[in-house]
């Protein structure tokens, strides 16, 4: 945040200061919030997702993406952030890399068809369309996928699956954000 002209920006992490009003519901709680001048700069959630259970903890993480995006844009166009600017919202998966995320996951719908990008697409490639959607329709500013096996929990080694959906892209888009609020600062 300081380092793309916000001082005076306040990160926060601990659990008793990162909940923001919803509308659908009371309350969120976020993994970081980001403050400045009583303005919310910044929201963002973690996101992990690790073995052997790959397809249904899928569905159930882009159901609460999706549900914790539109509960907060209504929030915001009900003003419960005091602000007319959209903060910047992010959505980080970090997804176990290994075979079983890797494998296609067979889709069943016997009415309609499946979007086509989604047929024997893995869970990682479906973390990928999930992340690239939400940005596309602007239910997040920016979402990012971040594979990493378990061996390299020593070395914070990860790989992207694409340039979209990868952190480069996340930290740039939060950093241009942060340089934006910062002008407008003054």
């Amino acid at each position: 945040m300081r380092a793309n002209g916000l001082e005076g920006a306040e990160i926060h992490r601990d659990r008793a200061v990162v909940t923001l009003p919803g509308y659908f519901r009371a309350t969120k709680l976020w993994d970081v919030l980001v403050t400045h001048r009583g303005r919310l700069v910044a929201a963002i959630e973690f996101k992990s997702h690790v073995g052997p259970s790959f397809s249904n903890n899928l569905n159930n993480r882009a159901e609460e993406a999706i549900g914790t995006a539109a509960d907060l844009w209504v929030a915001h166009r009900e003003s419960a952030f005091g602000t007319t600017d959209r903060p910047f919202v992010g959505w980080l998966m970090v997804l176990e890399d290994c075979e079983a995320s890797r494998s296609p996951i067979r889709t069943m719908s016997p009415h309609f068809p499946v979007f086509p990008e989604f047929v024997g697409a893995s869970c990682a490639e479906r973390y990928r369309i999930l992340c690239e959607k939400l940005v596309r329709e602007r239910y997040y500013t920016s979402a990012a996928l971040m594979l990493t096996r378990r061996q390299d929990a020593e070395t914070g080694g990860w790989n992207e699956m694409s340039e979209p959906s990868g952190l480069r892209a996340f930290v740039a888009s939060l950093a241009g954000h942060v340089a934006a609020e910062a002008a407008r600062a003054g």
